[in-house]
């Protein structure tokens, strides 16, 4: 938890306002003088996280009547019923993403940005507040563990690692009779899947897959039109969508805000002017002020979001696109090194496996050898041995021969017997002498062969440490040929290494909205034009970035810098087309697999409504193009009279 203390407010610890402030992965805490406004405390939250895209960003707090409100900026942080924390009396207020982009890969700058952009979305979805299909569900999973855990490792990943997580909404795992085992499964299938990463890559991904669901980025109101009909309306980024009370998914019709003039309401009546004189205004019932207040600020900023994208940037957005850009080709050119260099890694670490693998075969052969030379040295004592006996039982016949002359003859016999076994015996020793000076002979070969290899082992490893030595003076040079250096330097370690089949291892603006609502409690409006507005930008979100080696500056060329960025646009647009088709089949893919596993009684309304817009063929833009066909007047009319 990280405190701050703004003292330049004043020095009166028992008059300051304590303040804390949550965010999706930290919480701050401050300590405000009592005329702090909410512009000075939300500027300040934007300084400690390095936040220059603050116009998206609201600081919300629970007032003292239970409504959920966003703190307004011009008035003072004391003045507008912030309920304090019971336990220690603290004003507590949750940093929140109040508007949307219309496209995150285009609008989304900064990575703190995105970064908190996914958070939110992410928790949206767990938390059902949008709804998410099983399927879409599961990618989206994918995601959010590549950016816990990063790229696939076989070695690292370890089954279960997953199920304590939770990577799954509540009303998905409920529709379906899956362990959560099964559900690991198909979601290491996609994350095996996924091209290496970085963080920021893996989050706006997740964030391009999301922003297509029906419910992203929207705003629900209740609201009543003149017949009394319950409906929803939502407030979006490019307009206002009105949904049937029991139909989150679909609208039934829809304004853009280039064709609302002016907002306003009395009391509970709303009323929207459009551009277009000749019709008639939109107007609705919310069921008290607060919701219309509300409804008022968030069309406010919609509305000045949206004209202001369809401006040429500022000054200040191109800096701060062209520094992501830089930043991010910089990040591109050292990750593409560091693949490179990892490549290299796991080679040498395969040749070397195998050298060692065939050394160890080697020495296997070298031991059986010695066994066998081992047993034949037996062999031949047990020879000589048997022929000791044979002689001397031979002098003992002869010694009986004397005192048996009656069995000379047999004898006789006997003695020839013998003498030709002790030919045969001779002779078996002469056939092992021989096998045995063979062995003898081939043992001092491997010997010889063993002490060869041993000595162009040491060369590898002498050729490692000038390969590893070259690799350290390209990376302190600076301006020298990166590519051409480590490509020399690995061909002049890879002919060491091919002397011995192997190579050792290579170690792997602020939102400032001026509000027109009126301070009366009964009505309010404002003016829907294009104005310039003034953006109060502070901090900074340097952030540098480090791998296995030490930090270097790299200069390059203009032409090497276009080279480099062409090649990453290439690749980027080649994965995409090829991506996208493979994406959808494996959705598909997803949806047959899962589909016997599913509980109908479980399914929720929305679900139903899901699986109505797949087999109609339709989407979120699809149906918002149909709408859009209509004139304004016929969808105005088509709303009253719903």
């Amino acid at each position: 938890m990280l405190n701050y203390e703004m003292s330049p407010f004043g020095t009166k610890k028992n008059r300051s306002l304590p303040v804390r402030v949550s965010t999706f992965d930290s919480e701050l805490e401050f300590e405000l003088e009592p005329r702090s406004t909410g512009q000075e405390l939300f500027d300040l939250v934007c300084r400690t996280i390095g936040l220059r895209e603050s116009w998206y960003f609201g600081l919300q707090y629970v007032d003292t009547r239970n409504h959920v409100s966003w703190l307004k900026m011009d008035k003072k942080v004391k003045d507008q019923r912030v309920e304090l924390h019971a336990s220690n009396s603290i004003y507590v207020f949750s940093f929140y993403a109040k508007f949307f982009p219309e496209n995150v890969s285009e609008e989304l700058i900064q990575e703190i940005t995105q970064h908190l952009f996914f958070l939110q979305v992410k928790q949206s979805i767990l938390s059902m507040d949008i709804y998410c299909r099983p399927e879409a569900s599961v990618l989206l999973a994918s995601y959010a563990v590549h950016v816990q855990y990063g790229p696939y490792d076989y070695e690292s990943y370890k089954d279960g690692m997953l199920a304590g997580g939770e990577l799954l909404p509540k009303g998905v795992t409920d529709q379906y009779q899956m362990t959560p085992e099964m559900w690991e499964e198909r979601i290491k299938t996609w994350y095996m899947d996924h091209e290496p990463m970085t963080r920021d890559e893996v989050e706006m991904e997740y964030l391009k897959i999301a922003q297509d669901l029906d419910m992203y980025g929207v705003n629900y109101f209740p609201i009543t039109n003149k017949n009394k009909t319950k409906l929803w309306l939502g407030v979006t980024a490019v307009g206002l969508n009105i949904y049937d009370e029991r139909d989150k998914l679909t609208p039934k019709t829809t304004f853009q805000w280039n064709e609302i003039r002016h907002v306003s309401f009395d009391d509970k009546k709303f009323t929207i002017r459009l551009v277009d004189a000749k019709v008639s205004n939109f107007i609705f019932y919310s069921q008290d002020l607060h919701i219309n207040k509300m409804i008022l600020d968030l069309c406010k900023g919609n509305h000045d979001l949206y004209m202001r994208r369809r401006k040429p940037d500022t000054m200040e957005i191109q800096q701060m696109k062209a520094q992501a850009k830089e930043e991010k080709q910089r990040r591109q050119i050292e990750r593409k090194k560091f693949i490179r260099e990892k490549k290299l890694r796991e080679k040498a670490e395969h040749e070397r496996y195998e050298l060692e693998k065939r050394l160890e075969h080697l020495q296997d052969e070298m031991r059986m050898a010695s066994d066998a030379l081992r047993r034949s040295e037996e062999t031949k004592e047990l020879y000589f041995e048997k022929s000791r006996v044979n002689e001397e039982q031979m002098q003992l016949t002869e010694c009986k021969a004397n005192h048996f002359k009656t069995e000379m003859d047999r004898l006789r016999e006997r003695q020839m017997k013998v003498e030709r076994e002790k030919h045969d015996l001779e002779k078996k020793i002469r056939d092992a002498d021989f096998y045995v000076l063979q062995l003898t002979v081939e043992n001092d070969k491997r010997e010889a062969e063993t002490e060869k290899l041993k000595k162009e082992l040491i060369c590898a490893k002498m050729a490692e440490r000038e390969a590893t030595a070259r690799l350290l003076n390209f990376l302190n040079s600076g301006r020298k040929s990166s590519t051409d250096s480590l490509l020399t330097a690995s061909t002049v370690s890879q002919a060491n290494v091919n002397q011995v089949s192997n190579m050792t291892a290579i170690s792997t603006p602020s939102l400032t909205t001026s509000s027109s609502t009126n301070d009366m409690e009964t009505a309010g409006g404002a003016e829907l034009t294009t104005t310039t507005s003034h953006y109060i930008v502070m901090g900074d979100n340097s952030s540098g970035i480090s791998d296995d080696f030490e930090p270097k500056e790299f200069i390059l060329t203009d032409n090497e810098m276009e080279q480099i960025t062409n090649e990453m646009e290439r690749s980027h647009l080649e994965y995409l087309r090829k991506s996208k088709k493979q994406v959808q089949n494996q959705l598909q893919t997803l949806r047959t697999e899962i589909a016997p596993h599913k509980i109908e009684e479980n399914q929720s309304n929305l679900d139903i409504l899901s699986e109505a817009q797949i087999k109609a063929g339709e989407n979120k833009y699809s149906t918002l193009k149909k709408l859009k066909s209509g004139s304004t007047k016929a969808r105005v009319a088509f709303f009253e009279e719903l």
